[in-house]
């Protein structure tokens, strides 16, 4: 993020592939800041931490084609949120031992 300059217009692919949840927090933080300085950014992600920066479009492709879908709508969200709410359920069922 420290080569990017303001104006810009941004191609990024799964920047999220090598960071933290914490890093990914401040990519965030420093897209933002780009943003705010007449850069706009097309993101390739599964990152739910960055798929919910305000007022994104965000754009779903599936077999159906390409449609847009609200952050809570995205499969990213929807398992990530289900995950961490029930946790202890879903290692029980995901490593398990079979019966």
């Amino acid at each position: 993020v420290n080569k990017f300059r303001g104006q810009g217009l941004y191609l990024l692919d799964e920047p999220e592939a090598a960071l933290s949840p914490n890093r990914q927090m401040a990519a965030l933080s420093a897209i933002h800041q780009l943003v705010q300085d007449q850069s706009q950014f097309i993101i390739a992600t599964h990152s739910p931490i960055l798929l919910s920066y305000p007022n994104a479009k965000i754009l779903q492709f599936d077999g159906a084609g390409i449609s847009e879908v609200a952050y809570e709508d995205t499969e990213h969200f929807a398992v990530t949120r289900d995950f961490l709410n029930h946790y202890e359920r879903r290692l029980e069922q995901l490593l398990g031992e079979d019966d």
